[in-house]
């Protein structure tokens, strides 16, 4: 069986406000393709198929073809949901839609049910692991205590048990969505810690012939049958230099025997360029980041005006400026007590600028601080006013 593990399709996701759908449905397009170019038997989608519980229509529509497309494909496809999926609305119709040969699987109650497919080496049960909060299911599942590993724990309990009830000729394949120990979180994933505690060991899923992983964006391998796909674009400047694809499992007849790696398309890379104003805009080493997003370290003192409308002259897709503090500006304490509110924000703009405020521009501070200060009816209290 030929397995293709993708996950976090984050659809209907931004990028510094940049709408990404378009580069989503070029995905989807890679998709379909390799299911057929590579014979792919089955999909598996290892949750957060939406970027929010409440999706936009647009990325509504857009799974909404994604998942038709696959299902008139040759392969059968298996989805689970992640964190930032709503339960309900992603499983809705997954009744329907398993006649299709899409199987969403985003109920608790469903975890130790299986999805059965076979090849020509015998049967195969995948477990499609939802996204399990250990909060939502202590009392339910009378956990141990309130963590993603007592949660798993549990689930990989229940899935074990229905493999040991069909015997040892039944392959497994599990899909699962969490912070596996050993594996590194970009700046993009949202935080599923409940109360400090979110990593789970990988032994959780010893014994399974092969276990796709979701929530992290950038590939891991923790293991030769234990891996991370990651998100199929990048959705932070910290996953510049990830590579994005998805990974095509072998299963033969006695399990696992091997996984390559496919590329995803790039519709834009990422480049984190750092120096001053005028070295980005004349060096000629960086003709070949010109049209990709940028994120600009700029390291000015003082720092330079309208720099990213100047920076868009020569590099047009720039997301982000950003000026380094240097390591006086970090140490330095604060002085706050006994000042006045005009001098506060007068030493905030010579920090932030690298020169202090004009004359002009202290003025016009003054009179802000006027503005928020007055208070009618404080006034009249003062003042004895009834």
């Amino acid at each position: 069986m030929r397995i293709l593990h993708t996950s976090d399709w984050h659809l209907g996701r931004s990028f510094h406000r940049e709408g990404l759908l378009g580069q989503q449905g070029a995905f989807v397009d890679h998709l379909v393709e390799v299911v057929e170019s590579e014979r792919v038997d089955l999909v598996v989608v290892a949750g957060d198929v939406y970027d929010r519980a409440l999706p936009h229509v647009d990325a509504v529509r857009l799974a909404d073809e994604a998942f038709a497309r696959l299902a008139a494909s040759r392969a059968r496809v298996v989805v689970s949901s992640g964190n930032h999926d709503s339960a309900q609305r992603l499983g809705f119709g997954s009744r329907l839609m398993d006649a299709a040969g899409v199987h969403v699987r985003t109920d608790a109650r469903s975890v130790g049910t299986p999805v059965l497919l076979a090849d020509e080496h015998g049967p195969v049960a995948v477990h499609a692991l939802p996204y399990l909060d250990p909060s939502a299911l202590a009392e339910p599942w009378r956990l141990p205590a309130r963590t993603h590993q007592a949660a798993l724990d549990e689930a990989m309990g229940r899935v074990r048990a229905d493999l040991g009830r069909r015997g040892p000729e039944v392959r497994s394949v599990v899909l699962a969505h969490a912070f596996v120990a050993g594996a590194t979180p970009s700046e993009s994933e949202r935080d599923i810690s409940v109360g400090g505690v979110s990593r789970v060991s990988t032994d959780v899923f010893a014994g399974i012939d092969y276990t796709a992983l979701g929530h992290l964006h950038g590939p891991h391998v923790l293991g030769e049958a234990l891996r991370y796909s990651g998100s199929p674009l990048a959705y932070s400047f910290s996953e510049a230099d990830q590579v994005k694809g998805s990974w095509l499992v072998e299963l033969g007849a006695a399990g696992f025997t091997g996984a390559h790696w496919i590329d995803a398309p790039v519709p834009r890379r990422l480049s984190r360029l750092e120096g001053s104003l005028e070295r980005l805009l004349a060096d000629p080493a960086l003709a070949p980041y010109e049209q990709d997003w940028v994120q600009a370290s700029l390291t000015d003192r003082p720092r330079p005006p309208r720099a990213m409308e100047r920076l868009r002259r020569r590099f047009p897709h720039t997301l982000v400026i950003q000026f380094p503090a240097s390591a006086a500006e970090a140490s330095a304490p604060s002085a706050a007590s006994g000042r006045s509110d005009h001098d506060i924000a007068l030493d905030f703009v010579a920090d932030l600028r690298g020169v202090p405020a004009t004359r002009a521009e202290a003025d016009l501070l003054q009179q802000a601080l006027d503005s928020c200060c007055e208070d009618a009816d404080l006034d009249a209290l003062v003042g004895g006013a009834p």
